[in-house]
């Protein structure tokens, strides 16, 4: 039994981009490392609301879809982390590192088979 439900990786997914667009102002990084920070925010604020979960909102991406797709990003982003654009500045790095560590664990700790049936819509 995996310990986050669709629902509660929902409410991580929201936070997820709330800290992405937040972080270049709060750990002091611009560039390249804060663009990517801000593109990433929009693309998971469109994955998350495109997801057919509970707290989807368009609900067309299955939910096993959307795991899969983090599944290639965590691991990106720990890859991301030490280029030299990134490894350089140490709160990019770090941000960076961090988020693909923390995307990783939240996609082996989801239990993404607890999701609806392609086409169908869960009732929020």
């Amino acid at each position: 039994m995996k310990l986050i439900t669709p629902r509660a990786h929902g409410y991580l997914d929201y936070l997820t981009v709330v800290v992405f667009l937040a972080a270049p102002s709060l750990l002091g990084f611009d560039g390249l490392p804060a663009r990517l920070a801000w593109t990433l925010a929009a693309v998971h604020l469109a994955m998350t609301l495109a997801t057919n979960f509970p707290l989807g909102l368009f609900r067309r991406l299955p939910f096993s879809v959307h795991g899969w797709i983090e599944r290639i990003v965590g691991p990106t982003l720990l890859v991301v982390a030490f280029l030299p654009g990134f490894y350089s500045v140490g709160p990019a790095f770090l941000f960076f590192a961090a988020m693909g560590l923390v995307i990783v664990a939240v996609g082996w700790l989801t239990d993404y088979a607890d999701a609806p049936e392609p086409g169908l819509v869960q009732n929020p």
